[in-house]
């Protein structure tokens, strides 16, 4: 599936982000561990919060400890794009939005079962949707 990428320039992302989430996701910085002030309780969403991208449900969300939003596994479909991060030292991946190449956070291989992954996701790259009751 062929998808376009969203593209704006620096300072529209800027507006439309404000600075925290447009240096989290757009110059790939890191916003402070236990700084976000965290999701509604409930079934829901977590969209990107540059161009709106399906990323992560609330289903695979779980509590790892480390400061940030952990998900075990991205949502069915959702685009996301791991890249090798060589940054600050270390080897890691990096995930990205596909839509847009916002930086989103990184994976790791110390999750729960079943993935056994641990998707480490700043709080500022994504919007949390409550579902809508039935």
């Amino acid at each position: 599936m062929s998808t376009l990428k969203v593209t704006k320039t620096d300072a529209e992302w800027l507006e439309q982000l404000g600075d925290l989430a447009f240096q989290v996701t757009r110059k790939s910085a890191t916003e402070r561990a236990h700084s976000h002030p965290g999701f509604p309780e409930g079934p829901g969403s977590f969209t990107c919060a540059c161009c709106g991208a399906a990323l992560f449900t609330k289903g695979e969300k779980f509590e790892s400890g480390c400061g940030w939003p952990s998900f075990s596994a991205p949502a069915n479909g959702a685009g996301i794009a791991e890249h090798l991060d060589l940054s600050h030292g270390m080897r890691r991946t990096e995930v990205t939005c596909d839509s847009c190449d916002a930086h989103l956070g990184h994976v790791f291989e110390d999750g729960p079962a079943p993935t056994g992954l641990r998707y480490c996701i700043n709080g500022v790259a994504l919007v949390f949707t409550p579902d809508e009751a039935g």
